[in-house]
């Protein structure tokens, strides 16, 4: 009757209350509410879920069995599901052999562009691919890189070869290989190398092989400096004894291969040239370029080719990965554009009547790019596609055509749906999005003042333009700029390698493991269990599910689980203790009335009331202050979410003084009423003497910094500049910076 809706009848994942929901077919749903209401649990743990396990039984147990294994969600019943696709923000996997070319099957269609068209005609398709014997560098295996020496730490420019250059022990003054390059007659030895002519350099580093007479009857074979380090230790057969590889192994490092020069070719397939490009030209080119070299290609035998590669490279331009090029290593993607990424490989399927599943696709956008997304999930809706976002942007909010709102608040709190119907109608409903959809926070009537500044030295890594810039100490700096703009490479590469000892607090996870959780990451559980183990003047190992206090039949994980072979793998709750992970005897032991089974369920706004220890009050007090008083102290940290992650790394570093804190986009996965709170944590710790750097789009957070360096115009190579430095107030009237023309656009709407 219903076949237009999805239905759900008494979810119960994680907290929700036994949520029945009735979501439109063929529309965009999106689900607001803050970080812990039960929003994942709907959409990824119950609907998700139930859609892949239902897809996989229609398979043989023998594919079953090379499957991810699903169970069956706590869940009445749910009708009318569609074959889901869940786009995440997994980073793209992979390894070195993995680009963006690969991942999206550009390159295969350029494979057999360049077999079909490309001078001198030199193959078929599959040799044009770094992966291919026939088509790879043989010196580095089609890597573009391989381990070498690292010069930086091998030669000491600022001393000449008899005051000891060579850096490396084995080559000390006075050693035999020394005495080859000091006898060679080649050098002067009292010349410093910084003083060394470009011939000079060549000879040391690559100098041919010849005879070097050192006295006497000795003589030796010279070689260059690379040569010889790579024939002794690098291409050396057979293993290398540890005490050698203890003394090379601090002069390595990788370096670009020097026979392609990094383009992963061999010189056969790099001859071969479309319009006076080759296989590496093309993919080393920025997608919004390629387009135009592609265009222009004339021969009427490849036509269909053309035409696929620029239905593809133009989804990557829609999508806001035109600064990308197709030579990007997937492992570098950020968590953003590997969900963008994926989103390009759907748009091209003819496929209808899916469910394509987003969580938070505006992560990493700049606010100008966040209409690109719309226009990509209108686009697999009018497919006759259904499309559910978890999102906290309002203005990915504002494009639904149904929201459902999960709260009231977080954790034990959440769980219910306090709003479902239009977004006119969330604007007049009196629900925490509700409230906070109509505010938007001010800029700040004061900045604060520079104790000092760190300079970053001029540099043109990546994509930067001979940037150097001083960011000043004392205060609350963000650095912003549409994505691709070089912020990552300015904060997270440059920053941070002058500057090791910063905090770095960013969204990867801080532990998968079913057997850690808040309270062991946070070094919680170390005090609670000496506190236990001191009341009841037993071992505090006792108090502990990984030690001595584990249920013997589960092993302290609480539930058993049964590998079936060819069948799904069955998880059941451990008989014994009854998923309560400890033996019976250490249930006995009590504190104030409760066994640490009952504490570990206890919510960390809950521990905060049960435990007056300081030491474990200050530090439940900093998990409460990142919002996240809704977790239970024994939940493991595989189930938390990247935002939920970062903000528990922020907690556990709180405390600190005098430090440097770089965070990289603390405000993902947080709710619009989460944010005032976040900057007032930003704010407490750099009214602490702290230096506090944010990475972030988030316009709320960018109008309370003291300082903003802006970075831009655009992504790629049309990035890389400082565009503005100034505080909040002054970007308004900057001309130029896209972050200013957002933040007056917003300031004048409110």
């Amino acid at each position: 009757m219903h076949s237009n809706h999805i239905i759900i009848e008494g979810a119960r994942e994680n907290n929700l209350k036994n949520v029945s929901l009735r979501i439109p077919k063929q529309q965009i749903t999106i689900f607001t509410g803050v970080s812990g209401s039960g929003k994942s649990s709907i959409v990824f743990d119950t609907i998700a879920n139930e859609a892949q396990r239902q897809l996989y039984e229609t398979f043989t147990a023998f594919i079953r069995n090379f499957l991810p294994k699903y169970s069956r969600p706590a869940v009445d019943d749910i009708k009318h599901l569609s074959t889901a696709i869940v786009v995440d923000q997994k980073r793209l996997g992979g390894n070195s052999r993995s680009t963006l070319g690969t991942i999206t099957d550009i390159n295969p269609l350029l494979r057999v562009l360049f077999s079909r068209t490309g001078q001198p005609a030199t193959g078929p398709a599959h040799i044009f691919s770094f992966n291919d014997p026939g088509g790879m560098c043989p010196e580095c295996q089609g890597i573009g890189r391989k381990v070498g020496l690292n010069l930086k730490l091998f030669l000491d420019k600022t001393k000449s070869l008899n005051e000891g250059a060579i850096t490396f022990p084995t080559f000390a003054v006075g050693t035999w290989y020394w005495k080859v390059y000091a006898l060679s007659g080649y050098f002067d030895n009292d010349k410093k190398l910084n003083d060394y002519s470009p011939e000079e350099w060549q000879k040391l580093l690559y100098g041919e092989p010849a005879k070097v007479d050192i006295g006497g009857e000795l003589s030796l074979t010279y070689e260059g400096l690379i040569d010889k380090f790579d024939r002794l230790y690098i291409k050396k057969d057979g293993a290398m004894a540890d005490s050698t590889k203890k003394r090379v192994e601090p002069y390595m490092t990788t370096v670009t291969c020097t026979a392609c020069d990094g383009a992963r070719y061999n010189p056969t397939i790099l001859a071969c040239m479309i319009d006076g490009y080759n296989i590496a030209d093309i993919t080393a080119m920025q997608v919004d370029e390629l387009i135009k070299v592609i265009a222009a290609i004339s021969d009427p035998g490849v036509t269909p080719i053309v035409t696929g590669l620029q239905e593809r490279l133009q989804a990557l331009v829609d999508i806001g990965l035109d600064y990308v090029s197709l030579d990007r290593e997937t492992t570098t993607l950020s968590g953003g554009e590997s969900q963008r990424v994926k989103m390009v490989r759907h748009l091209s399927s003819s496929l209808t009547d899916m469910l394509y599943i987003f969580d938070e696709p505006s992560v990493g956008l700049h606010p100008r790019d966040v209409h690109r997304l719309n226009d990509l999930l209108q686009q697999l809706r009018d497919k006759g596609n259904t499309v559910i976002v978890v999102e906290h942007d309002p203005d990915v909010i504002k494009i639904a055509d149904h929201i459902v709102d999960v709260g009231p608040e977080a954790g034990t709190n959440g769980g219910h749906i306090v709003y479902e119907g239009s977004y006119e109608g969330l604007l007049q409903a009196d629900t925490l999005t509700g409230r906070y959809l109509k505010h938007a926070l001010p800029i700040k009537p004061a900045f604060r003042s520079a104790k000092g500044k760190i300079h970053i030295e001029k540099s043109s890594l990546h994509n930067l333009k001979d940037v150097s810039v001083d960011i000043p100490e004392g205060v609350l700096t963000a650095v912003t700029g549409v994505a691709g703009s070089g912020k990552s490479t300015l904060i997270n590469e440059l920053f941070l390698q002058q500057h090791p000892e910063a905090i770095v607090i960013d969204q990867s996870a801080v532990g998968a493991n079913v057997r850690s959780n808040a309270g062991t990451y946070t070094g919680i559980m170390d005090a609670i269990r000496q506190l236990f183990g001191a009341a009841n003047k037993v071992s505090p190992s006792m108090f502990s599910y990984n030690s001595k206090g584990a249920c013997k039949n589960c092993n302290g994980l609480g539930v058993i689980v049964t590998d079936l072979a060819f069948m799904e793998t069955i998880t059941t709750p451990c008989e014994v203790c009854g998923g309560k992970r400890f033996q019976d005897e250490v249930l006995q032991y009590k504190l104030n009335g409760k066994s640490i089974s009952d504490v570990l369920e206890m919510t960390i706004a809950e521990t905060l009331t049960y435990f007056k220890k300081k030491e474990l009050q200050t530090k439940l007090r900093a998990i409460h202050d990142v919002g996240l008083d809704y977790l239970t102290l024994g939940q493991p940290l595989s189930t938390l979410s990247g935002g939920e992650c970062q903000r528990l790394k922020l907690a556990s570093e709180l405390h600190k003084k005098g430090s440097l804190y770089v965070m990289d986009e603390p405000t993902t996965g947080l709710h619009m009423s989460d944010i005032e709170h976040l900057l007032l944590i930003m704010n407490r710790l750099v009214d602490s003497g702290n230096t506090v750097i944010v990475i972030e789009h988030n316009l709320d957070v960018i109008r309370n910094a003291d300082w903003i360096i802006d970075i831009g115009p655009e992504g790629g190579h049309k990035g890389g500049q400082i565009i503005f430095e100034g505080t909040p107030r002054d970007i308004l009237q900057a001309e130029g910076s896209l972050t200013g023309k957002y933040l007056r656009l917003a300031h004048n709407t409110n």
